[in-house]
């Protein structure tokens, strides 16, 4: 069994080179139309796997619903949440909270280019 998000973004395109450059993922299979347009694409960072494609008449990403923030959050445990959070930050994602440290560890709030809201969370130890 499996279960992994899809993410639906005005560019998938662009979506894919800002998670590779802010995530590393990597890219495993991509489908698209005769137009371009992506209908679908795997990605994977680590063992972790999760799918992007373009939004079209049958599916809107939060940024064609005007909304202002989204109604999913997506956790990331990463080893290091500062590197990554700069790394999003630097391709054009917006900070909702900084990475600090709280009572249940280091981590950080922030929102992709394409709307959808990420926590990056430091790997728990011990």
């Amino acid at each position: 069994m499996n279960l992994y998000p899809k993410l639906v973004v005005d560019g998938a395109a662009r979506a894919i080179e800002f998670y590779k450059a802010a995530l590393g993922v990597e890219e495993s299979e991509r489908f698209e139309t005769p137009d371009g347009k992506i209908v679908n694409v795997r990605l994977a960072l680590g063992d972790v796997e999760f799918t992007l494609k373009d939004e079209d008449s049958a599916d809107s990403g939060p940024t064609a619903l005007g909304l202002d923030r989204s109604p999913v959050i997506i956790n990331l445990e990463v080893p290091d949440p500062d590197a990554v959070g700069a790394r999003m930050e630097a391709g054009g994602a917006t900070v909702v909270y900084p990475v600090e440290d709280h009572p249940y560890g280091r981590m950080g709030r922030l929102r992709d280019p394409f709307g959808h809201v990420w926590i990056v969370r430091q790997v728990p130890t011990g």
